[in-house]
């Protein structure tokens, strides 16, 4: 997290010269924001990264070589300190979910205007997840359709509706509704937003989340919205 007074870092990496130099004349004439260094590709990303220790990258997806997925999961794993934003032109779901489980914090397509981008990469540098409306009805709907879809066929030997399943237990000893939680934390919304969706207080909502961060050992936003990703508690669709 970025201290009261200090400039974000920002790294940007994108394949197009013209995108990428434009990004980061936008970025450092916004106030508090401090551009760092460009890549041109996600292994020169990592590689800066290294170099330069970034609070966010703004990262492409597609580039050659080296992908912005790629370069995510290798950035989140070895500098967990420096957040990834994706600006991409794509919002599919593979695009999508393979970003935020590679450990992306934000999620932007390139419609997003100046205001939008600063203020993505501004939240995630203090580990909060900004998500494109798109990109958050996409997830949502994914998250839905992973508790209404019926199982596919089971093999031979597999459960029937008279031998239902037993249920896995929750993982880090969730409770129903700190799921439901964490899951509109990892859909990218705000406490008020999960307050009024689950008929709430927000004062209650923070009880939760903060009962899902002792549970799974999570630091902050960033870090619960991937172990929700890497628990299969987001559902593809």
């Amino acid at each position: 997290m970025v201290e009261a007074g200090e400039s974000i870092r920002v790294l940007v990496a994108d394949d197009q010269a013209a995108v990428r130099e434009g990004l980061a004349t936008l970025l450092d004439l916004t106030p508090g924001l401090e551009v760092v260094g460009q890549a041109r590709d996600g292994a020169q990303a990592v590689q800066l990264v290294a170099e330069h220790a970034p609070d966010v990258v703004l990262m492409d997806l597609h580039m050659p070589g080296m992908d912005g997925i790629q370069a995510t999961e290798q950035i989140t794993r070895t500098h967990p300190s420096t957040r990834v934003v994706i600006l991409t032109t794509y919002a599919d779901d593979a695009s999508i979910q393979g970003a935020l489980r590679a450990g992306a914090l934000g999620y932007l397509t390139k419609d997003a205007d100046r205001v939008q981008i600063a203020r993505a990469v501004q939240a995630a540098a203090n580990g909060q997840s900004v998500l494109d409306e798109s990109v958050q009805r996409k997830l949502i709907a994914a998250i839905g359709a992973g508790l209404t879809s019926p199982p596919s066929s089971p093999e031979a030997g597999a459960y029937s509706p008279s031998t239902p399943p037993s249920p896995a237990p929750p993982p880090a000893g969730l409770t129903a509704r700190e799921i439901d939680v964490l899951r509109l934390v990892a859909a990218g919304k705000s406490n008020p937003e999960i307050a009024k969706e689950l008929f709430v207080s927000e004062a209650t909502v923070k009880t939760h989340i903060n009962h899902v961060f002792a549970k799974t050992g999570a630091r902050d936003r960033a870090q619960a919205v991937r172990f929700a990703y890497q628990h299969g508690l987001v559902a593809d669709a």
